[in-house]
């Protein structure tokens, strides 16, 4: 059973009421905004919840056991506050959204009603619609190790050991050119094999993507020079010039980690456990049947 404060449980059982919602939305990279549906602004915990325009948010029902709660929030965009270049960036995927009852008379006088984390959200005709999902989504991330043949964790983590912050291991560097959707043309690799930065990590400096963080799928060269394969398109948003920090990267198999960053002493993965193609594999004529390792 909910428990409200004793003088906000009085405003609402007195029948005469001012209240108003307000939505405090805090980002992964720390930037915090306050929306509320009252036509002026509102100021508590540090924030001013200004008026969404056009701002509303749905019914929230709530659901018995570990079901994922959820409602939307739907606002219509503007320059000063959300713009569809953060939304479309991803500026705002998994953001934290509390949601709050506020006497506007009084702000003082508040109930936090519930947390929840920003999932898919929509565009159309400058209204963004987001989904909010309740806590319990949090209990669908992956948590733990897996009994699987790659490593469990990442180049430069604690259980990894490698120090990324050596300069055998991260670079910066500038845009040449875009060659396509996703691939783009960069200069200051030069120093580094090929393939080096593959499966790490591309963090851009400056740009319309200052600040955010793009994998990269390949490194290779050729007769122009070096060029990256990233995860998401960026042909719209990136362009000649723009600056990035590159770290390196690992394929998470064991010859990778024994071979490339001699850490094999560190593998987090259980390279021996044979795969489904050998458990669905049967004996050929030629075949080396010794017992030997499979992992090579």
């Amino acid at each position: 059973m909910r428990v409200l404060d004793t003088e906000f449980a009085t405003h609402i059982t007195s029948g005469d009421t001012n209240l108003c919602t307000c939505w405090r939305l805090t980002r992964a990279d720390g930037t915090v905004l306050g929306f509320t549906d009252h036509d002026v602004s509102i100021r508590f915990a540090d924030t001013v919840f200004d008026p969404a325009t056009g701002g509303d948010g749905s019914e929230r029902a709530a659901k018995l056991g570990g079901a994922v709660d959820t409602s939307e929030l739907a606002a219509v965009l503007t320059s000063e506050a959300i713009t569809e270049d953060e939304i479309r960036l991803g500026r705002y995927d998994g953001t934290r959204i509390e949601i709050w009852r506020v006497n506007w008379r009084n702000p003082d006088m508040r109930h936090l009603v519930r947390r929840d984390r920003i999932g898919e959200i929509t565009l159309k005709d400058k209204v963004f619609t987001a989904e909010l999902r309740s806590a319990q989504s949090d209990l669908n991330r992956e948590q733990g190790r897996f009994y699987q043949a790659l490593c469990g964790t990442q180049l430069g983590t604690k259980a990894c050991g490698i120090n990324i912050d050596d300069d055998a291991y991260r670079t910066t560097g500038t845009v040449l050119s875009v060659a396509d959707a996703s691939r783009i043309r960069i200069d200051g690799l030069s120093a580094f094999e090929t393939g080096w930065f593959s499966f790490g990590r591309l963090t851009w400096t400056s740009g319309r993507k200052s600040g955010l963080t793009d994998r990269v799928v390949a490194h290779g060269r050729d007769l122009k020079g070096d060029w990256l394969e990233l995860d998401n398109v960026v042909a719209n948003w990136v362009a000649k010039g723009d600056g990035f920090l590159l770290v390196a990267g690992c394929d998470r198999l064991f010859s990778t980690c024994r071979d490339r960053f001699a850490n094999s002493v560190n593998f987090r993965g259980f390279p021996h456990i044979p795969g489904s193609d050998f458990v669905l594999s049967y004996p050929k004529q030629g075949d080396a049947l010794a017992g030997a390792p499979l992992v090579k």
